[in-house]
């Protein structure tokens, strides 16, 4: 993700603020110009300083969203709210934040589907070629909630937003990452496919990168937590998970290269460079001066990424941390990264739903 500034003193602010933490202007995110505005805000309405008006999203209320809404707009959310169809029951007190915190990690995925130009309809204007958003929790659904994808309809169970929770079921399953936007970002994967490769006419030459998805994927799953992944899962997936079936497989490398593509461009946007003082080989430094959102093969992505890896790595690694990103990016998985980046850069400048 880019970064932003207050327009109004230059201090440099996060993606989900609300204010400028050092004049006190109010802060908000415009979808249809993809930028933070800094203004003032009066009477529901925040007010840029060329006169142009902006209502808060309808979730703002409950520190839920820093979207902006336009005057013409068709209801009181944005367009990353929009999307949603069911959002936990607020009156339980600890779902809030934990609604909260989903909220944010899906504005993140929303504007990167808008960056990349990826066709975004919402399921009540577009049936199931629409998307939807059900937060759920398993009291509020009387049994347990699954997270996944059926038919344009993402289900997130909230408990995957309380860090304790998560970090349990990270354990349990042997997973080195797992985090809320990984969760959305997996997700959506799976819709695309049926969006993009389903109906897309891209099957065929899915199925000779990923697999055949026509194998049966309960009897794949069942296989995958009761014997694990096969040994060398590392030379042809990206994550043990990706091993399981080809629907799997297509959305764990999905997620990845979202991953790759929203670092590279915040690392871009800060001018990262690295250039490590014991290494001469060329492999092991980049320059991150590209749009990584527009660039035109996978391998430009995977040159820049990898010496970012090792810095980063490294950097956790001095603080106590584990590896930032602790996978490994084999020639087959580069292979599969390049499926994914031609299918989005074939899809992409779709025009964006307007808030």
């Amino acid at each position: 993700m880019e970064i932003f500034k207050c327009d109004a003193c230059g201090q440099l602010v996060y993606f989900e603020n609300t204010v400028c933490t050092r004049c006190g202007h109010a802060l908000g995110f415009d979808p249809r110009q993809m930028r933070l505005v800094t203004g003032t805000f009066a009477e529901g309405v925040l007010t840029g300083p060329d006169g142009n008006v902006w209502a808060r999203c309808g979730n703002a209320r409950e520190d839920a969203c820093n979207w902006l809404v336009h005057p013409n707009s068709e209801g009181p959310l944005c367009v990353a709210c929009a999307l949603n169809r069911t959002i936990p029951d607020l009156s339980v007190p600890e779902n809030r934040a934990l609604w909260q915190s989903i909220e944010a990690a899906k504005r993140r995925l929303v504007y990167a589907l808008m960056r990349f130009g990826l066709p975004l309809r919402r399921q009540r204007d577009a049936g199931e070629s629409g998307l939807a958003f059900d937060f759920l929790s398993d009291a509020g659904a009387g049994g347990p909630v699954m997270t996944g994808h059926a038919d344009g309809l993402v289900t997130i169970n909230i408990a995957e937003a309380d860090p304790a929770e998560r970090e349990r079921r990270r354990a349990d399953l042997g997973e080195p990452l797992r985090t809320l936007l990984g969760h959305l970002r997996h997700e959506v994967g799976h819709y695309y496919w049926d969006l993009l490769v389903r109906d897309g006419g891209r099957l065929e030459e899915a199925r000779a990168t990923f697999g055949d998805e026509r194998a049966d994927y309960a009897a794949a799953l069942r296989r995958n937590y009761e014997v694990g992944p096969p040994a060398d899962w590392q030379e042809r997936h990206v994550s043990a998970y990706a091993a399981a079936h080809p629907w799997e497989d297509f959305a764990e490398t999905w997620t990845h290269y979202f991953h790759i593509v929203d670092t590279l461009d915040t690392a871009a946007a800060f001018g990262l460079s690295v250039d490590p003082e014991v290494s001469d080989d060329p492999a092991h430094s980049t320059d991150i001066s590209l749009d990584p959102y527009r660039v035109e093969n996978v391998e430009t992505l995977v040159e820049a990424w990898l010496p970012l890896t090792y810095a980063v790595n490294s950097l956790n690694r001095s603080m106590g941390q584990p590896d930032l990103y602790p996978f490994v990016l084999s020639p087959v998985v580069i292979g599969k990264l390049d499926f994914v980046h031609c299918l989005i850069r074939d899809a992409g400048d779709s025009p964006a739903p307007a808030p």
